[in-house]
Protein backbone atom coordinates (compact mmCIF):
# COMPACT_ATOMS: atom_id res chain seq x y z
CA UNK A 1 0.00 0.00 0.00
CA UNK A 2 1.30 3.46 -0.94
CA UNK A 3 2.05 5.54 2.16
CA UNK A 4 1.69 9.30 2.61
CA UNK A 5 5.35 9.54 3.65
CA UNK A 6 6.40 7.93 0.38
CA UNK A 7 4.39 10.48 -1.56
CA UNK A 8 5.95 13.40 0.34
CA UNK A 9 9.45 12.04 -0.28
CA UNK A 10 8.66 11.40 -3.94
CA UNK A 11 7.35 14.94 -4.48
CA UNK A 12 10.38 16.51 -2.81
CA UNK A 13 12.80 14.48 -4.94
CA UNK A 14 10.81 15.35 -8.08
CA UNK A 15 10.94 19.04 -7.15
CA UNK A 16 14.71 19.12 -6.55
CA UNK A 17 15.80 16.37 -8.99
CA UNK A 18 18.38 15.37 -6.40
CA UNK A 19 17.98 12.78 -3.62
CA UNK A 20 20.56 14.31 -1.27
CA UNK A 21 19.07 17.82 -1.56
CA UNK A 22 15.58 16.40 -1.01
CA UNK A 23 16.79 14.55 2.10
CA UNK A 24 18.34 17.75 3.46
CA UNK A 25 15.09 19.65 2.89
CA UNK A 26 13.12 16.89 4.61
CA UNK A 27 15.65 16.65 7.48
CA UNK A 28 16.06 12.91 7.06
CA UNK A 29 18.87 10.63 5.96
CA UNK A 30 19.49 10.17 2.22
CA UNK A 31 19.20 6.41 2.68
CA UNK A 32 15.70 6.85 4.11
CA UNK A 33 14.58 8.83 1.08
CA UNK A 34 16.16 6.34 -1.37
CA UNK A 35 14.52 3.44 0.44
CA UNK A 36 11.07 5.01 0.42
CA UNK A 37 11.34 5.88 -3.29
CA UNK A 38 12.44 2.30 -4.05
CA UNK A 39 9.51 0.94 -2.02
CA UNK A 40 7.10 3.23 -3.84
CA UNK A 41 8.39 2.16 -7.26
CA UNK A 42 8.16 -1.49 -6.19
CA UNK A 43 4.61 -0.99 -4.96
CA UNK A 44 3.57 0.67 -8.23
CA UNK A 45 5.59 -1.66 -10.44
CA UNK A 46 7.14 1.17 -12.50
CA UNK A 47 10.25 3.35 -12.50
CA UNK A 48 9.37 6.90 -11.49
CA UNK A 49 12.88 8.32 -11.95
CA UNK A 50 15.77 8.08 -14.37
CA UNK A 51 19.05 8.05 -12.43
CA UNK A 52 21.73 10.37 -13.87
CA UNK A 53 24.66 10.15 -11.48
CA UNK A 54 23.68 12.05 -8.35
CA UNK A 55 20.76 13.68 -10.09
CA UNK A 56 17.42 12.19 -11.09
CA UNK A 57 14.70 13.06 -13.60
CA UNK A 58 11.12 11.94 -13.78
CA UNK A 59 10.15 9.28 -16.28
CA UNK A 60 7.04 9.98 -18.40
CA UNK A 61 4.93 7.87 -16.02
CA UNK A 62 6.64 9.64 -13.14
CA UNK A 63 5.50 13.01 -14.49
CA UNK A 64 1.92 11.77 -14.75
CA UNK A 65 2.09 10.34 -11.22
CA UNK A 66 3.44 13.64 -9.88
CA UNK A 67 0.51 15.60 -11.33
CA UNK A 68 -1.97 13.18 -9.80
CA UNK A 69 -0.23 13.33 -6.43
CA UNK A 70 -0.27 17.13 -6.47
CA UNK A 71 -4.03 17.00 -6.93
CA UNK A 72 -4.35 14.39 -4.18
CA UNK A 73 -2.28 16.45 -1.74
CA UNK A 74 -4.44 19.49 -2.51
CA UNK A 75 -7.52 17.43 -1.62
CA UNK A 76 -5.91 16.33 1.66
CA UNK A 77 -4.86 19.89 2.51
CA UNK A 78 -8.35 21.17 1.74
CA UNK A 79 -9.89 18.48 3.92
CA UNK A 80 -7.66 19.46 6.85
CA UNK A 81 -8.40 23.16 6.36
CA UNK A 82 -12.12 22.50 6.05
CA UNK A 83 -12.16 20.76 9.43
CA UNK A 84 -10.25 23.67 11.00
CA UNK A 85 -12.41 26.33 9.36
CA UNK A 86 -15.63 24.53 10.22
CA UNK A 87 -14.86 25.37 13.84
CA UNK A 88 -14.22 29.07 13.08
CA UNK A 89 -14.47 30.23 9.43
CA UNK A 90 -13.56 33.81 10.36
CA UNK A 91 -9.99 32.69 11.18
CA UNK A 92 -9.36 30.61 8.06
CA UNK A 93 -7.15 31.12 5.00
CA UNK A 94 -8.22 32.28 1.55
CA UNK A 95 -6.05 31.13 -1.35
CA UNK A 96 -6.69 33.44 -4.28
CA UNK A 97 -4.85 34.20 -7.51
CA UNK A 98 -5.00 37.37 -9.58
CA UNK A 99 -3.61 38.97 -12.75
CA UNK A 100 -1.12 41.85 -12.93
CA UNK A 101 -3.81 44.41 -13.70
CA UNK A 102 -5.62 43.76 -10.39
CA UNK A 103 -2.57 43.82 -8.13
CA UNK A 104 -2.57 47.52 -7.23
CA UNK A 105 -6.20 48.42 -6.52
CA UNK A 106 -8.88 45.81 -7.23
CA UNK A 107 -7.74 42.98 -4.96
CA UNK A 108 -6.07 45.07 -2.22
CA UNK A 109 -9.15 47.29 -1.75
CA UNK A 110 -11.40 44.22 -1.42
CA UNK A 111 -9.04 42.56 1.07
CA UNK A 112 -8.83 45.70 3.21
CA UNK A 113 -12.63 45.96 3.34
CA UNK A 114 -13.01 42.23 4.10
CA UNK A 115 -10.50 42.31 6.94
CA UNK A 116 -12.30 45.23 8.52
CA UNK A 117 -15.12 42.74 9.13
CA UNK A 118 -12.98 39.62 9.61
CA UNK A 119 -9.60 40.79 10.95
CA UNK A 120 -8.34 37.28 11.76
CA UNK A 121 -8.78 35.93 8.22
CA UNK A 122 -5.56 35.15 6.35
CA UNK A 123 -4.70 35.28 2.65
CA UNK A 124 -2.34 33.36 0.40
CA UNK A 125 -1.94 35.36 -2.81
CA UNK A 126 -0.53 34.28 -6.15
CA UNK A 127 -0.05 36.37 -9.28
CA UNK A 128 -0.61 34.48 -12.52
CA UNK A 129 -1.36 34.82 -16.21
CA UNK A 130 -4.86 34.42 -17.63
CA UNK A 131 -4.34 30.78 -18.62
CA UNK A 132 -2.66 29.96 -15.32
CA UNK A 133 -5.61 31.43 -13.42
CA UNK A 134 -8.07 29.12 -15.14
CA UNK A 135 -5.82 26.04 -14.97
CA UNK A 136 -4.98 26.73 -11.32
CA UNK A 137 -8.63 26.71 -10.30
CA UNK A 138 -9.29 23.56 -12.36
CA UNK A 139 -6.30 21.70 -10.90
CA UNK A 140 -6.86 22.81 -7.32
CA UNK A 141 -3.70 24.90 -6.96
CA UNK A 142 -6.07 27.54 -5.58
CA UNK A 143 -9.84 27.70 -5.24
CA UNK A 144 -10.50 31.28 -6.32
CA UNK A 145 -9.16 33.68 -8.90
CA UNK A 146 -9.94 37.25 -9.81
CA UNK A 147 -9.98 37.40 -13.59
CA UNK A 148 -10.66 39.80 -16.43
CA UNK A 149 -12.17 39.45 -18.89
CA UNK A 150 -14.42 36.79 -17.39
CA UNK A 151 -14.12 33.68 -19.61
CA UNK A 152 -17.07 32.20 -21.39
CA UNK A 153 -18.42 28.92 -20.04
CA UNK A 154 -15.62 26.44 -19.35
CA UNK A 155 -15.61 22.93 -17.92
CA UNK A 156 -14.86 22.50 -14.21
CA UNK A 157 -15.07 26.23 -13.37
CA UNK A 158 -17.85 28.72 -12.86
CA UNK A 159 -17.61 32.49 -12.88
CA UNK A 160 -19.39 35.48 -11.42
CA UNK A 161 -19.05 38.93 -13.01
CA UNK A 162 -18.33 41.59 -10.39
CA UNK A 163 -18.22 44.67 -12.62
CA UNK A 164 -17.47 45.93 -16.13
CA UNK A 165 -14.77 48.54 -16.63
CA UNK A 166 -13.57 50.79 -19.42
CA UNK A 167 -10.17 50.61 -21.02
CA UNK A 168 -8.81 54.15 -21.45
CA UNK A 169 -5.96 55.77 -23.35
CA UNK A 170 -2.92 57.00 -21.42
CA UNK A 171 -0.91 59.64 -23.31
CA UNK A 172 2.17 61.73 -22.50
CA UNK A 173 1.15 65.18 -21.28
CA UNK A 174 2.85 66.88 -24.26
CA UNK A 175 1.14 64.64 -26.84
CA UNK A 176 -0.78 66.53 -29.61
CA UNK A 177 -4.00 64.75 -28.55
CA UNK A 178 -3.51 65.29 -24.82
CA UNK A 179 -6.07 68.11 -24.62
CA UNK A 180 -8.90 66.01 -26.05
CA UNK A 181 -11.85 65.02 -23.86
CA UNK A 182 -12.54 61.88 -25.90
CA UNK A 183 -10.66 59.79 -28.45
CA UNK A 184 -11.65 57.19 -31.01
CA UNK A 185 -9.46 54.16 -31.63
CA UNK A 186 -8.99 55.18 -35.27
CA UNK A 187 -7.39 58.44 -34.13
CA UNK A 188 -4.69 56.33 -32.49
CA UNK A 189 -3.85 54.15 -35.48
CA UNK A 190 -0.59 55.97 -36.29
CA UNK A 191 0.63 56.05 -32.70
CA UNK A 192 3.39 53.96 -31.16
CA UNK A 193 1.82 51.62 -28.61
CA UNK A 194 3.30 50.37 -25.35
CA UNK A 195 1.72 47.04 -24.40
CA UNK A 196 2.19 44.01 -22.20
CA UNK A 197 4.13 41.11 -23.82
CA UNK A 198 2.42 38.60 -26.10
CA UNK A 199 0.47 35.99 -24.18
CA UNK A 200 -1.22 38.47 -21.84
CA UNK A 201 -5.00 38.54 -22.29
CA UNK A 202 -5.09 42.34 -21.83
CA UNK A 203 -2.78 42.76 -24.81
CA UNK A 204 -5.01 40.44 -26.86
CA UNK A 205 -8.08 42.48 -25.92
CA UNK A 206 -6.45 45.72 -27.04
CA UNK A 207 -5.03 44.29 -30.27
CA UNK A 208 -8.43 42.81 -31.19
CA UNK A 209 -10.15 46.14 -30.53
CA UNK A 210 -7.67 47.86 -32.86
CA UNK A 211 -8.22 45.21 -35.53
CA UNK A 212 -11.97 45.82 -35.34
CA UNK A 213 -11.24 49.50 -35.95
CA UNK A 214 -9.27 48.67 -39.08
CA UNK A 215 -5.63 48.73 -38.02
CA UNK A 216 -2.88 46.76 -36.32
CA UNK A 217 -1.21 48.66 -33.45
CA UNK A 218 2.50 49.41 -33.89
CA UNK A 219 4.16 48.23 -30.69
CA UNK A 220 7.25 50.25 -29.83
CA UNK A 221 7.88 48.94 -26.32
CA UNK A 222 6.64 46.17 -24.04
CA UNK A 223 6.37 46.36 -20.25
CA UNK A 224 6.17 43.37 -17.91
CA UNK A 225 3.46 44.93 -15.76
CA UNK A 226 1.02 47.84 -15.63
CA UNK A 227 3.41 50.08 -13.71
CA UNK A 228 6.03 49.57 -16.42
CA UNK A 229 3.53 50.66 -19.08
CA UNK A 230 2.73 53.79 -17.09
CA UNK A 231 6.40 54.59 -16.66
CA UNK A 232 7.17 54.24 -20.36
CA UNK A 233 4.26 56.51 -21.27
CA UNK A 234 5.38 59.01 -18.66
CA UNK A 235 8.80 59.01 -20.34
CA UNK A 236 7.14 59.98 -23.63
CA UNK A 237 7.97 56.73 -25.44
CA UNK A 238 4.47 56.05 -26.72
CA UNK A 239 0.85 55.60 -25.65
CA UNK A 240 -1.01 52.74 -24.06
CA UNK A 241 -4.53 51.47 -23.43
CA UNK A 242 -5.11 50.17 -19.91
CA UNK A 243 -8.06 49.39 -17.62
CA UNK A 244 -9.35 52.53 -15.94
CA UNK A 245 -9.24 50.86 -12.54
CA UNK A 246 -5.43 50.75 -12.71
CA UNK A 247 -5.52 54.57 -12.62
CA UNK A 248 -7.94 54.96 -9.70
CA UNK A 249 -5.26 55.85 -7.16
CA UNK A 250 -3.51 58.35 -9.45
CA UNK A 251 -2.62 59.21 -13.01
CA UNK A 252 1.17 58.94 -13.49
CA UNK A 253 3.34 62.06 -13.66
CA UNK A 254 3.40 63.79 -17.06
CA UNK A 255 0.53 61.74 -18.47
CA UNK A 256 -3.16 62.25 -19.18
CA UNK A 257 -6.04 59.75 -19.14
CA UNK A 258 -8.63 60.05 -21.94
CA UNK A 259 -11.75 57.90 -22.47
CA UNK A 260 -11.99 55.94 -25.74
CA UNK A 261 -15.19 55.84 -27.80
CA UNK A 262 -16.44 54.52 -31.15
CA UNK A 263 -15.98 51.82 -30.13
CA UNK A 264 -15.49 51.92 -26.39
CA UNK A 265 -13.22 49.16 -25.12
CA UNK A 266 -14.42 47.33 -22.02
CA UNK A 267 -13.64 44.22 -20.06
CA UNK A 268 -15.59 42.26 -17.47
CA UNK A 269 -13.95 41.56 -14.13
CA UNK A 270 -15.08 38.66 -12.01
CA UNK A 271 -14.32 35.78 -9.69
CA UNK A 272 -13.56 32.25 -10.86
CA UNK A 273 -14.24 29.21 -8.64
CA UNK A 274 -14.35 25.43 -9.18
CA UNK A 275 -17.64 23.89 -10.24
CA UNK A 276 -16.83 20.34 -9.09
CA UNK A 277 -15.63 20.97 -5.54
CA UNK A 278 -16.83 23.06 -2.64
CA UNK A 279 -15.13 26.22 -1.46
CA UNK A 280 -13.65 26.08 2.01
CA UNK A 281 -15.76 27.91 4.62
CA UNK A 282 -13.55 31.02 4.76
CA UNK A 283 -13.24 31.14 0.97
CA UNK A 284 -17.01 30.93 0.67
CA UNK A 285 -17.25 33.84 3.12
CA UNK A 286 -14.91 35.93 0.93
CA UNK A 287 -16.69 34.88 -2.29
CA UNK A 288 -20.04 36.09 -0.96
CA UNK A 289 -18.39 39.23 0.39
CA UNK A 290 -16.94 40.10 -3.04
CA UNK A 291 -20.33 39.83 -4.72
CA UNK A 292 -21.87 42.15 -2.13
CA UNK A 293 -18.86 44.49 -2.11
CA UNK A 294 -19.12 45.29 -5.82
CA UNK A 295 -22.91 45.16 -6.17
CA UNK A 296 -24.05 48.65 -7.13
CA UNK A 297 -20.64 50.05 -6.24
CA UNK A 298 -19.02 52.77 -8.34
CA UNK A 299 -15.40 51.64 -8.32
CA UNK A 300 -14.24 54.97 -9.75
CA UNK A 301 -15.60 57.11 -6.89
Amino acid sequence: MVELRQIKYFMEVAKREHVTEAADALHVAQSAVSRQIANLESELGVDLFIRQGRRVKLTPIGKMFLERMKQAMNVLDNARLEVEEYLDPEKGTIRIAFPISMAVYTLPSAIVAFREQYPKAKFQLKQATYRQLIDGVVNGDFNMALIGPVPKEKKKVKSQILFTENVVALLPLNHPLADRELLTLQELQNELFILLPKGFILRDLIVQACFHSGFEPRVSFEGDDIDALKGLVSAGLGITLIPEITLVENVPHATVKIPVINPSVTRTVGILVPSERQLLPTEKLFYEFLIGFYKGKNIFE
